[in-house]
């Protein structure tokens, strides 16, 4: 069974940072590419990020420069490095592979 736990969410101010941290298991990571999602509040999900197993990045227009994906293929772990946050990051941040389902996701707040 392909389970995914996301961790590292918080309550930060705005222009704070953050690293979330997605560790995977049941799957052979080294070969999976994965993305990083997140949902606002009566928002739809949308994708923020992704890695693929080679190592390659993408990002959504609204992060680029400020976040950063990478992953520890022996920890079998992905991770999101977040700096400069805003209010409007302010989600419910999940990260997905092929085969996994949605997990519990980690909340992550910019306050003023």
């Amino acid at each position: 069974q392909v389970q995914l736990v996301e961790s590292g969410g918080g309550l930060v101010q705005p222009g704070g940072s953050l690293r979330l941290s997605c560790a995977a298991s049941g799957i052979d990571f080294r070969f999976n590419d994965l993305d990083w999602y997140r949902q606002a509040p009566g928002k739809q999900r949308e994708w923020v990020a992704r890695i693929t197993w080679l190592g390659s990045t993408t990002y959504t227009d609204s992060v680029k420069g400020r976040f950063g994906i990478s992953r520890d293929d022996a920890k079998s772990t992905a991770y999101l490095e977040m700096n400069n946050l805003k209010p409007e990051d302010t989600a419910v941040y999940y990260c997905k592979t092929i085969g996994a389902s949605w997990g519990q996701g980690t909340q992550v707040t910019i306050f003023t």
